[in-house]
């Protein structure tokens, strides 16, 4: 990453493979002046539960009494849990499991955003970023199923545009976007690695290093947009 020393980084799902990956590698770059990664395990300042918009609040409130963020993201997911994997069929839908997928994978980073944009600075470059996925894309969905996970992440890329258009008229040089990770060893996806093609199952540092080469390289007109983690622009 470029230097910012007089600014601070913001990792929203700090314990996780991911997000806890990336809030190391730019600790250990030094590029920001302050790191903050917060997550719903975490305690005091840096406890975020994308579940608790106040907890969200009181996050941005965080951040916004130090450094100004010029760089957030938004590192969480819901693909199964509990017992409960993702659907393979109709029958399989059940409507308090749809519910709690939207809330973490689409609801929970639009209150992340409705509550971090606006501490962000109004002038040069920011980046938001949130990790989707490319089984929620509707244009390269091929295979079915899935149901809710594609669709709460189809809604999330959808929040992503629309929160592009909006902050642009904040701050014209502002990035928001959504950003693959690929598949990554992680607690997530790992009951999912059969199928995992040779060279393509990613421990979290190198994801983690693959993500901010590709935040490095956006440009203000790639806004709105999903990205993988090659830099290929993944189709809505």
């Amino acid at each position: 990453m470029s230097r910012e020393a007089d600014a601070a980084a913001v990792i929203v799902g700090a314990s996780g493979g991911i997000g806890g990956a990336l809030e190391a590698a730019l600790i250990d770059e030094g590029a920001f002046r302050t790191v903050h990664g917060f997550a719903r395990s975490r305690s005091g300042a840096l406890h975020l539960d994308l579940l608790d918009e106040a907890s969200i609040a009181a996050a941005a409130a965080h951040v916004a009494s130090g450094p100004e963020p010029r760089l957030v993201i938004v590192a969480t997911g819901l693909l199964h849990a509990d017992g409960k994997d993702p659907e393979k069929a109709l029958r399989d839908l059940d409507p308090d499991w749809l519910t709690r997928t939207y809330a973490i994978n689409a609801i929970g980073p639009a209150l992340v955003a409705k509550h971090f944009l606006p501490v962000m600075p109004r002038a040069g470059r920011t980046v938001f970023a949130a990790l989707s996925a490319r089984v929620g894309s509707i244009g390269d969905n091929r295979l079915g199923g899935w149901h809710g996970y594609r669709a709460s992440k189809a809604a999330l890329n959808m929040m992503i545009r629309t929160l592009a258009i909006e902050e642009k008229r904040r701050n014209d040089r502002a990035i928001v976007v959504a950003l693959h990770p690929g598949t990554v060893d992680t607690a997530l996806s790992r009951p999912f690695q059969t199928n995992v093609q040779p060279g393509r199952l990613f421990t979290p540092d190198r994801a983690a290093l693959q993500l901010l080469d590709v935040i490095e390289e956006l440009k203000v007109p790639d806004s709105g947009k999903l990205f993988d983690f090659e830099g290929k622009e993944v189709p809505f």
